[in-house]
C-alpha cells in the first residue's frame, strides 16, 4: 500500500468550511459510544472498528469527488481513514481535522463536552 501525505484542516477552518454552502462530506470514524458523549451535525458515522461491515458500500455512500473532511478524537484514526480514502477509493479532495473532536471542543465550540 502507497502511503499519502494528508493535507490536514484546523478547526477553526472547518467551522468556517461548516458555515459555507460548498459541498463537504464529514466523516466521523469514532466508536458509537464516542459519538454519543461529542458530535458534530451533518456527519457521516463510519466507526473504523466497523470497517468490514461499511467499506463495501461506500461507493454508494460518499462520492470521492467532493471535498471530504474526516476526524476522531485526536487526529490518530482519521488519518488512516484519510490514506485509505485517498488511495484504495481514489478520493480527490481529503483532509484530516487535526487534533479532532477534541481540538473542536477547546477552540472552537466550548459547550461540547470532552473525554
Amino acid at each position: 500500500m502507497a502511503f499519502y501525505s494528508v493535507p490536514h484542516i484546523t478547526v477553526q477552518e472547518l467551522a468556517t468550511r461548516l458555515q459555507s454552502d460548498s459541498p463537504l462530506q464529514l466523516i466521523d470514524v469514532r466508536e458509537p459510544q464516542e459519538v454519543a458523549i461529542a458530535a458534530l451535525d451533518s456527519c457521516v458515522h463510519l466507526p473504523l472498528s466497523k470497517f468490514g461491515s461499511w467499506a463495501p458500500t461506500l461507493p454508494q455512500t460518499l462520492d470521492p469527488q467532493v471535498e471530504t473532511i474526516v476526524f476522531c478524537h485526536h487526529g490518530i484514526r482519521s488519518a488512516q481513514m484519510c490514506q485509505w480514502l485517498m488511495g484504495d477509493q481514489g478520493f480527490a479532495d481529503v483532509k484530516n481535522v487535526t487534533g479532532g473532536i477534541d481540538a473542536y471542543a477547546i477552540n472552537v465550540d466550548a459547550t461540547m463536552t470532552r473525554y
